[in-house]
């Protein structure tokens, strides 16, 4: 027996709502038409929105850090506040998701790498801690690659432990992107995301 459900792609356009009838509560549906010419149209589950708003959360953090003259200090203060509100929407948006899966566990996984992301960060800007600092960037990818891994393996996603890898492999892409660390990692990190929430990926 496989570990992981071979028999659906990794990947793939999310079928009929009512196929997840599991987690109806709380679902988006989306349906841009002008008359009857369909724009674009889609649904987003609670697992889904959090994908979205954690995405919404990282891209002024590294679009600031990348392209603004904004002191550290309040950069380390204001992202620590939104890191805190995506945490918690993560959490409450996914707590049904993974307790119907047994997999509680994942959310203290991802919650501690979070508040240890922040923890560190926060340090390296606070106390100058150089080697954190020049290291922000490898730091937050290893964190979220540590996490995907994780809960891939938790719920036999091939998408999922593939993002981990995705986001390890920037790791080493960021010593050729110089001057654009920042901007490389979020441009990962958030289209990572935006996909998860946009298509259905595999899973127990």
């Amino acid at each position: 027996m496989s570990f992981f459900n071979n028999s659906v792609p990794p990947l793939r356009r999310k079928q009929a709502p009512l196929d997840i009838d599991h987690d109806l509560e709380g679902l988006w549906l989306v349906n841009w038409q002008i008359g009857k010419i369909k724009l674009y149209s889609n649904f987003y589950t609670r697992l889904d929105q959090a994908f979205i708003i954690w995405g919404l959360v990282l891209i002024p953090m590294f679009a600031t850090a990348q392209f603004l003259p904004v002191g550290w200090d309040l950069q380390a203060a204001l992202w620590s506040i939104l890191s805190f509100i995506g945490t918690g929407a993560m959490v409450y948006w996914t707590r049904h998701w993974v307790s119907r899966r047994r997999v509680s566990w994942i959310l203290y996984c991802w919650g501690l790498l979070m508040l240890l992301g922040v923890v560190l960060t926060d340090l390296g800007v606070f106390l100058g801690w150089g080697e954190i600092l020049l290291n922000l960037c490898p730091l937050w990818l290893g964190l979220c690659a540590l996490g995907y891994l994780c809960t891939g393996l938790a719920v036999r996603s091939r998408t999922l432990i593939l993002t981990g890898i995705i986001h390890a492999l920037g790791i080493f892409i960021l010593p050729y992107m110089t001057g654009w660390e920042f901007l490389t990692t979020g441009a990962v990190m958030v289209v990572c995301l935006l996909l998860l929430a946009e298509f259905e990926w595999d899973h127990c």
